[in-house]
């Protein structure tokens, strides 16, 4: 069963997927993968896959670059265990969104192996913190050299499909947006699936206070925005240790 998932398909290609240590100029990578006859492209800073394919049917996918170095990335797995997608909104700088492309999957991947391939909301959640504890003491041993990875993070969503079931993990101020046929009409509703973490949010502000008792400064209010520790708005996978746990979903 363990050589099957590392069999597995994978779809990675430029900029959304990369290897490690592969990332070019711009923070983005070709990788491997078979197009399945989609067309991709370049148009300035918009990168994009039309209709390719993956274990359930099809997708499409496009970035636009904002910053002079893309900080962000995001990727397509299929294969036994079902469909893994995951986009991850860097800020600060490329290394965390990169570092969790790198090994977020691998984890799923290696901890779903261990139940002969079922997946839950813990093998997802499992993942997440053996990504989260790896970068932590990636920016501890880098801190001498480079402490500038102390105040770099990303926002983390995945969405995984199977066995019919879609598992929504969400850490950060990402959305998950499902598309909904409105009957006969032609119409789609947007509906959301995710929750996000921002400290504008009451109840998110109330959360971090709760789960930080003896930090008064663990949410301040700064130019009008309420920011985590002063610094920034949302709350995601990042060295600073002010995140929350990934809020876990499934819908069958």
């Amino acid at each position: 069963m363990l050589q099957g998932f590392m069999n597995l398909l994978s779809l990675c290609w430029k900029p959304f997927g990369h290897e490690k240590g592969n990332h070019g100029a711009n923070g983005v990578l070709g990788g491997g993968g078979s197009s399945g006859g989609s067309k991709e492209g370049k148009d300035g800073l918009l990168w994009y896959r039309d209709i390719g394919k993956y274990g359930s049917g099809d997708f499409s996918m496009a970035v636009i670059q904002a910053n002079q170095v893309l900080e962000d990335q995001s990727q397509i797995e299929s294969g036994q265990y079902g469909t893994f997608v995951g986009i991850y909104d860097g800020h600060g700088g490329p290394e965390t969104a990169r570092y969790v492309c790198d090994h977020l999957f691998k984890h799923f991947r290696a901890i779903a192996a261990e139940s002969q391939g079922v997946v839950t909301a813990e093998t997802i959640q499992r993942a997440f913190r053996q990504t989260e504890e790896g970068f932590t003491t990636l920016v501890s041993e880098s801190w001498s050299t480079r402490p500038n990875m102390a105040t770099v993070g990303t926002c983390c969503l995945v969405g995984v499909i199977h066995q019919q079931t879609l598992f929504i993990a969400n850490l950060g101020d990402s959305r998950v947006v499902l598309g909904k046929k409105v009957g006969n009409t032609g119409g789609i509703a947007a509906l959301q699936l995710s929750t996000e973490h921002n400290a504008n949010i009451a109840a998110i502000r109330q959360e971090l206070k709760e789960l930080h008792p003896n930090d008064p400064q663990i949410v301040v209010l700064k130019h009008g925005v309420w920011r985590v520790k002063g610094i920034i708005q949302l709350i995601g996978l990042s060295s600073k240790n002010q995140q929350k746990d990934a809020d876990l979903g499934l819908m069958d």
